[in-house]
């Protein structure tokens, strides 16, 4: 008998150009083998990191008649996973989104997207954390990067590298926050600084893991949309997150080094597409 296709809800912006957010999330989902419905927070003509001139068009007021029309519908998901929300508005809506699915039974990813480099993004308040905090609240699975933890846990921002007991206090406490497993990005460890990944914390089972590769130079903008797509992914198609974790380190550093190699100006993005074809064969599944 086949097998019911899982179906993702992914809610993100739409940068036109850029390769981040809803232009990352609906290609690797799909090539997953994920139904993924879209619902945009904004449409931009570029990401905001690093391009001047973007047009930005907040769609906060479309939010809930599209849910509505699901409802009305009867749909379902099976995961309903977020990215970039610009402001307390589209969190709030989003906390009601989490609340009619969640019931259902959806694994609810949130990526807190504010914050890299020690610093809130410029676009944003300075309290927007306590609403991004909420949020995690109400998530299965949370994927900050040191600067968005930082601002959740409202402690100093530190970059590393780090002991694992360090890594282990700041993922707990995360956990502490409400989600049941926390994936910790950009982590470099004091055994061996030269090496950058994630950390992962699975509440339930107790498990910790770290999934690392060989530093790259320089950062590219959208691996965090790629990373948390990745592992979406892999979640969704009932692998354990120390699994997960492993595979979007190694899919987001591939699609790194292709573009590094390539020369491709970091504001681009990185050439995720070209990996698209193993991304099945890296998360376990048939081929």
């Amino acid at each position: 008998m086949t097998q019911r296709q899982k179906r993702a809800l992914a809610i993100h912006d739409i940068s036109c150009f850029g390769r981040c957010s809803l232009t990352v999330a609906l290609p690797i989902l799909s090539a997953a083998g994920i139904e993924t419905a879209v619902v945009p927070t904004a449409v931009l003509s570029t990401h905001t990191g690093g391009f001047t001139g973007f047009t930005y068009r907040d769609l906060t007021e479309d939010i809930k008649p599209i849910i509505k029309h699901w409802r009305d519908l009867g749909l379902g998901f099976d995961a309903v996973y977020t990215g970039f929300l610009g402001s307390f508005a589209q969190i709030d809506i989003v906390a009601e989104v989490f609340d009619l699915w969640r019931r259902e039974g959806a694994l609810i990813v949130v990526d807190p997207v504010m914050a890299d480099d020690g610093k809130l993004y410029s676009i944003f308040p300075a309290d927007f954390p306590n609403g991004m905090r909420k949020l995690c609240a109400s998530a299965d699975v949370i994927t900050p990067n040191l600067t968005e933890a930082a601002l959740l846990l409202d402690i100093p921002y530190n970059p590393g590298p780090f002991t694992r007991d360090e890594i282990e206090l700041t993922l707990r406490r995360l956990s502490e926050l409400g989600p049941r497993r926390v994936v910790l990005t950009g982590v470099t460890r004091a055994e061996g600084p030269d090496m950058l990944g994630a950390a992962s914390y699975d509440a339930q089972t107790g498990e910790v893991s770290f999934s690392g590769l060989r530093r790259l130079e320089p950062m590219y903008h959208g691996t965090g949309d790629i990373f948390a797509s990745v592992l979406t992914a892999a979640l969704m198609h009932g692998k354990s997150l120390a699994l997960a974790t492993e595979a979007a380190v190694r899919f987001t550093v591939e699609s790194l080094k292709r573009s590094k190699l390539a020369g491709t100006d970091n504001r681009f993005g990185v050439n995720f597409e070209e990996g698209l074809a193993g991304l099945r064969g890296l998360i376990g599944l048939p081929v």
